[in-house]
């Protein structure tokens, strides 16, 4: 049975696969740290006293800081578990809300998908339309910020758990019921970006920019140059299906860390063919098409080769902690899943295995 890398083996591998000189690789000049293992704990100290009859001791260690970057990720060494759009079986996707619980959870990573307003702004969503998680219709190339921002993003989730018609979280947005604890009514609008790394700045984001040929190229544009200003590159993985989307990611950004195009992962899963250079996150599903992905074989090249593979579960039968533990168990180095808590407990589970 297959496991993850360790972590002296897995830093080795990625100083391998980075190059000491390719100025493509992001990682080449990094420096490996060892990080605790939530994002979401806050730095503190610990005490511990020791008492003779004669003296009493008391050390304080230093807590260290959770992983902020990229590099810092990769270096704790282990898998990683990252929330789906703020794990949208469990929460309303893509929302304010739903990213804050997920970071409650334990995760390590947020990952998310954005798209360019007519006026220009990256906002946080999935789909091109509003049609399937809102109460509006239309494409949001077609609207302004403002207008995007009205919807009530959380209208049409109902809970896993749940009756189809149990809409939990309906008229938060819009003022028709109260916000839980802690969030307010526009926590459950659609986020832009730059609301989401303001309120969580030292979060590593798994950034996926939707769209194809100029439509996609200019939501990349837009995304790098608000990353940029942020300061947060260096946190920030990208991915798009669209081999085109890639490349203009690899000519704005040649220093991030970006995952391969769905053409590229065909052809080393299919073909054996080596990623693009400085490419090493595989982000992949257990199937595609009909088509096994995730074989053992696969999974044991891709480690060989220096490369991670985050999986995506593409069955909703595979949205469990079982499920998220059988994808440890196979030699996933990360978990981009539905269930936040679910995969942090997994991922406990997994690492108390003998």
């Amino acid at each position: 049975m297959l496991r993850p890398l360790g972590a002296l083996t897995l830093v080795a591998l990625l100083a391998a696969c980075s190059g000491d000189d390719d100025a493509s690789s992001p990682a080449s000049s990094a420096t490996p740290t060892t990080v605790t293992p939530s994002p979401s704990t806050t730095p503190s100290t610990t005490s511990t006293s020791t008492t003779s009859t004669t003296s009493t001791t008391t050390t304080t260690i230093p807590t260290p800081p959770a992983p902020a970057t990229i590099a810092d990720l990769l270096a704790l060494g282990r898998p990683i578990v990252l929330a789906h759009t703020g794990g949208e079986d469990e929460f309303p996707g893509s929302t304010l809300f739903a990213f804050g619980e997920s970071m409650k959870a334990g995760v390590d990573m947020l990952d998310l998908n954005v798209q360019l307003t007519r006026d220009g702004e990256v906002i946080i969503q999935h789909d091109d339309t509003v049609d399937r998680t809102t109460e509006g219709t239309g494409d949001v190339i077609d609207m302004d910020l403002a207008t995007v921002q009205a919807l009530d993003n959380a209208y049409s989730f109902t809970s896993k758990d749940g009756p189809d018609d149990d809409y939990v979280y309906r008229g938060i947005r819009t003022g028709e019921r109260p916000p839980p604890a802690g969030y307010t009514p526009d926590d459950f609008a659609i986020p832009t970006l730059r609301q989401l790394v303001e309120r969580y700045p030292d979060v590593p984001l798994n950034v996926e920019i939707e769209g194809d040929g100029d439509r996609g190229v200019a939501t990349a544009t837009a995304t790098v140059a608000l990353l940029t200003e942020l300061g947060r590159m260096d946190a920030t993985v990208f991915s798009a299906f669209g081999d085109g989307v890639v490349a203009a990611l690899e000519q704005l950004a040649p220093t991030a860390e970006i995952s391969p195009a769905l053409q590229a992962s065909t052809d080393w899963v299919l073909g054996n063919t080596p990623l693009p250079a400085g490419q090493r996150i595989l982000q992949l599903p257990p199937e595609y098409e009909g088509v096994e992905v995730l074989t053992p074989e696969v999974v044991e090249r891709s480690h060989a080769a220096g490369y991670l593979i985050w999986v995506w579960p593409n069955d909703d039968a595979l949205e469990n902690q079982q499920a998220y533990l059988d994808f440890l168990n196979q030699g996933m180095d990360g978990l981009n899943i539905n269930f936040p808590a679910q995969g942090v407990a997994a991922l406990q589970d997994y690492l108390q295995q003998d």
